[in-house]
C-alpha cells in the first residue's frame, strides 16, 4: 500500500502545476488584452460606428445627436435629420453610444486632414453654417480659414442675409460646426 500514497502524492503536485499553468495563462491573456485595450483611440471606436447613433458632449456642455458620418483623426462628422455637425475632437468630452470594437485606421488622405482642412471645404460649399464657440454662437459663411482661425461673414440667423461683417474665430474656440 505504501505504492499508493506515492501515487497520489505525485498525482496531486500534478494538479497543482496544472492548476498554476492554467492561472499563469489567464493571467497572461487578462495583461495582454488590457494592454491592447489601451492602444484603442476613440476615434477609431467610431470610425467603426460609421451609420451608428451617438450624443457628443461638448466642453460647453452643449450635447450634439446624429449618426457617424465620417470620422479623422481630428474631427467627427454626424448627421442629424438634414443637419451636418463637424465636430472637433478637442471640443469633445464625452460620447455615449459609441462602439466597443475598434476599426484600425485607414490610410486615406482625407482622413489624415485637420479641421481646417475640413472648414476650407465648408468655404467652398458657401453654405450658411452656425459656430458654436466657447465664447457663443456665430451664424455666417465661412469666408476663409488660416492656420489657427476662420473668418465669418455674419449673416441675419433669420433670412441668411450678410450683415456686412466678419468675425474671425479661433479654431481652438470651436465646439461645433453645424450646416443650416
Amino acid at each position: 500500500m505504501p505504492g499508493v500514497r506515492w501515487d497520489a502524492l505525485f498525482a496531486d503536485m500534478e494538479l497543482q502545476v496544472h492548476a498554476a499553468d492554467a492561472q499563469s495563462r489567464a493571467d497572461q491573456v487578462a495583461e495582454l488584452t488590457r494592454a491592447e485595450r489601451s492602444s484603442v483611440l476613440l476615434v477609431d471606436r467610431l470610425r467603426a460606428g460609421t451609420g451608428t447613433p451617438v450624443e457628443v458632449v461638448l466642453r460647453s456642455g452643449a450635447r450634439v445627436c446624429g449618426e457617424v458620418l465620417d470620422v479623422a483623426a481630428s474631427w467627427l462628422l454626424l448627421e442629424d435629420g438634414r443637419r451636418e455637425h463637424l465636430v472637433p475632437f478637442a471640443a469633445v468630452t464625452t460620447v455615449r453610444g459609441a462602439p466597443s470594437v475598434a476599426a484600425a485606421g485607414i490610410g486615406s488622405p482625407l482622413r489624415r486632414l485637420g479641421l481646417g482642412h475640413a472648414l476650407r471645404a465648408v468655404a467652398r460649399d458657401r453654405c450658411v453654417v452656425r459656430v458654436e464657440t466657447s465664447g457663443g454662437a456665430v451664424v455666417g459663411r465661412v469666408d476663409a480659414v488660416g492656420a489657427d482661425h476662420m473668418d465669418l461673414g455674419v449673416v441675419d440667423p433669420a433670412d441668411h442675409r450678410p450683415r456686412g461683417t466678419a468675425e474671425a474665430v479661433l479654431l481652438a474656440a470651436v465646439d461645433v460646426v453645424s450646416r443650416w
